[in-house]
C-alpha cells in the first residue's frame, strides 16, 4: 500500500506555514522558538532535514492553487470546460487582476520558493555535520531542485515573466520580473541539478512512493528545454526517460481512484484522507471532483465540458468516454460502477422517489427505471435552473472517487484523489512534437502512434481525424492529440502555448478568438501594490 507524504508539523515547518506575502518576509525560515533553541536542536537529526523538505510538497496540497489556478487556466483557456460558479469570467477571457486564486497560486509558489531556497543551505550543513549521509542528503537537494523548478515552471508559464528569487535571507520580494525565457533558463538549471541527485523511482522504498524522481525531472526539463525552444535537447532528456516508465494498457485507468502513482505517472500531487469534512480543514483532501461532478448528483456542478470537445474525438477513440459524458452516458469508471453508477448517488435516488412530477422524471431513465445516465438526450443534466447555459457534459476523469457524494447525503465533499501533473503519455507527445521539429516527422509519427494505438484500444487507424476533419499536417496532429490525450488534466493550454499556436488552435477548433495578451495570467493587482518593480501583463 503506498503511504503518502506527509508533512511535520513543529517549530521549524509551523514557520515555512505562515500564509503571509513573501513581499512582507526574510528569510522567515531563519527563526527561533519561544526557548531559542540553537540550530543545532532544530536540525539535529534526519528527520528534521526530511521535514524541511517535505513542508515545500506542501505548496500543491490545495485545491485552490491545483483547481481554480492550474485546472482552470489548463482547460478553460482552450474552451472546453466552462465555469458555472462565480468564476464565469474565464469563460469570455476576463480574467481580473484582483481574482483570488491567482493570488493564492502566486503567494503558495513562492512561499513554497522561499522554503526551498531556505532549505538548500540548511540540508548542506546537515550533511557537512554528519547528520545527514551524503545519499540522503544529495536526494533531499535533489528534491528541492525539483520542487523549485517546477514552481517556476508553472508561474512562467502562466504568467509569463515573473520576480526570480534564488538566495536566502535577501529576499525581500521586491524584484522586478525576469523575462520568460530567463525564467526557464533558470528551470532548466534547476532541473538540471535535480536530475543528477534524484533516484529513479524504482530506486524508492515503497513508503517513499510519490516523491520527485529523475524521471519526474527529466520530464519537467524536457518541457523547460520546449519553451526555450531547445528542441534538440528536449528530445534527448525524453529519451533518457523511455524504459523507465509505460503507458497503461487501458487508457480508462489513467485515472482510477485505486490507481494512482501507476506505471504512467511521473509527478503527482499526493492528497491523504485526513479524517476532516470541513473547509477549514487540512490541505491533504481537496473539493476538486466534487465540484466538477453534475449538480443533479452533487448539488455542485461547477465546471462543465463543451459539446465541442464530445464531438471532436474521432470514431472509436476509448479516450471520448473517458475524459467527457454527457447526456444518455454511463459512468464507465470501473470505481463508480462498483459503487453501483450514477443510480447509487443520494441525490438521485432521492430525485426518483420524488412526488413532485418534474423531479421524478428528472431522474428517470429512458427504460422508467431510476436514471443510471448522466442525463438523457430528451433531458440533459444541465442544472436546477434549466437555463441551458451549462451543456449536459461533465469532466469524466475527475469523476473517479467513489467515495464522494458532494453536498449530499452524508455530505463527502472532500476527497483524497492524487492529482497528476504529468505523465508518459503526455512526454511521449512532447517527444514526437521534439521529432517533428528537428526534422525526423516519420519518428515523430511513429512515437505519436504510440499514445494513438493504446486510444485505440491496440491499432489506430491510419487516417486522423479530429473535430470531424483529416488532419496530415504532422505537428497539428501532435496539438489535437495534446488536446484529446490531456484535456481534463492540467497541461493542454500549457503545451498550445509552448507551441506558439494557442490562439490559432481556438480559433480554428471553436471560432473563438482570444484577445491580445489573454493568453497569459495577469499578475495579481495585490502584488503589484507590494512590489512597485512588478508591471502587469498587456492586454490587462
Amino acid at each position: 500500500m503506498t503511504i503518502k507524504i506527509k508533512r511535520y508539523i513543529y517549530t521549524v515547518s509551523a514557520a515555512f506555514a505562515v500564509m503571509l506575502p513573501l513581499s512582507c518576509q526574510k528569510g522567515f525560515l531563519d527563526q527561533r522558538d519561544s526557548s531559542n533553541p540553537t540550530e543545532q536542536s532544530l536540525f539535529d537529526k534526519p528527520a528534521d532535514g526530511i521535514a524541511l523538505v517535505n513542508a515545500i510538497y506542501d505548496t500543491y496540497q490545495n485545491a485552490d492553487l491545483m483547481k481554480k489556478s492550474l485546472w482552470y487556466y489548463a482547460n478553460f483557456q482552450t474552451h472546453d470546460f466552462f465555469n458555472w460558479g462565480n468564476d464565469r469570467f474565464y469563460n469570455t477571457y476576463s480574467i481580473p487582476a484582483t481574482f483570488g486564486a491567482i493570488q493564492v497560486f502566486w503567494q503558495r509558489a513562492y512561499i513554497g520558493i522561499a522554503r526551498a531556497n531556505s532549505a538548500l543551505p540548511i540540508i548542506a550543513k546537515m550533511k557537512d555535520n554528519g547528520i545527514l549521509t551524503e545519499a540522503l542528503a544529495n536526494r533531499l537537494t535533489g528534491e528541492i531542485y525539483f520542487l523549485r523548478g517546477m514552481t517556476y515552471y508553472y508561474l512562467a508559464a502562466s504568467f509569463g515573466g515573473v520576480p526570480l528569487e534564488l538566495t536566502t535571507g535577501v529576499n525581500d520580494g521586491l524584484r522586478p520580473r525576469s523575462s520568460q525565457d530567463e525564467v526557464f533558463a533558470q528551470v532548466e538549471s534547476d532541473l538540471k541539478q535535480a536530475v543528477n541527485l534524484l533516484p529513479w523511482r524504482e530506486e524508492y522504498e515503497a513508503s517513499e512512493l510519490g516523491r520527485a524522481t529523475k524521471g519526474a525531472a527529466l520530464g519537467y526539463l524536457g518541457g523547460a528545454q520546449m519553451w526555450l525552444k531547445k528542441y534538440s535537447e528536449a528530445l534527448a532528456s525524453f529519451n533518457q526517460i523511455e524504459g523507465k516508465y509505460s503507458l497503461l494498457p487501458n487508457f480508462i485507468d489513467v485515472h482510477e481512484y485505486d490507481k494512482e502513482n501507476n506505471a504512467e505517472s511521473l509527478f503527482e500531487v499526493q492528497f491523504i484522507v485526513a479524517g476532516t469534512q470541513s473547509w477549514g480543514g487540512s490541505n491533504e483532501v481537496a473539493w476538486i471532483g466534487s465540484f466538477g461532478m453534475p449538480e443533479e448528483v452533487s448539488n455542485f456542478g461547477y465546471d462543465y465540458a463543451n459539446k465541442g470537445l464530445y464531438d471532436g474525438f474521432q470514431a472509436g477513440d476509448l479516450r471520448k468516454v473517458a475524459t467527457v459524458i454527457g447526456p444518455g452516458d454511463e459512468n464507465p469508471s470501473p470505481g463508480i460502477k462498483a459503487r453501483g453508477g450514477i443510480k447509487s448517488y443520494p441525490l438521485v435516488i432521492a430525485g426518483f422517489n420524488s412526488t413532485d412530477a418534474a423531479t421524478k422524471l428528472k431522474y428517470t431513465g429512458t427504460d422508467g427505471k431510476i436514471i443510471n445516465t448522466c442525463g438523457t438526450i430528451a433531458r440533459p443534466w444541465v442544472g436546477s435552473d434549466n437555463t441551458q447555459l451549462r451543456s449536459g457534459y461533465y469532466n469524466e476523469k475527475m469523476w473517479r472517487d467513489p467515495t464522494l457524494n458532494g453536498n449530499s447525503g452524508d455530505g463527502t465533499i472532500f476527497g483524497a484523489q492524487n492529482q497528476i501533473l504529468l505523465r508518459y503519455a503526455e512526454v511521449l507527445l512532447s517527444k514526437a512534437e521534439c521529432q517533428i521539429r528537428t526534422g525526423d516527422a516519420a519518428g515523430g509519427l511513429t512515437t505519436l502512434k504510440r499514445v494513438r494505438d493504446r486510444a485505440f484500444g491496440g491499432s489506430a487507424p491510419a487516417t486522423f481525424i479530429s473535430e470531424g476533419k483529416t488532419i496530415t499536417d504532422p505537428l497539428q496532429m501532435v496539438y489535437h492529440e495534446y488536446r484529446h490525450e490531456l484535456s481534463g488534466e492540467y497541461s493542454t493550454f500549457y503545451n498550445l502555448r509552448r507551441a506558439g499556436v494557442a490562439t490559432a488552435f481556438i480559433q480554428e477548433v471553436y471560432n473563438v478568438t482570444i484577445p491580445t495578451g489573454r493568453e497569459l495570467y495577469p499578475i495579481p493587482q495585490y502584488e503589484i501594490g507590494l512590489n512597485q518593480n512588478l508591471t502587469q501583463n498587456p492586454g490587462y
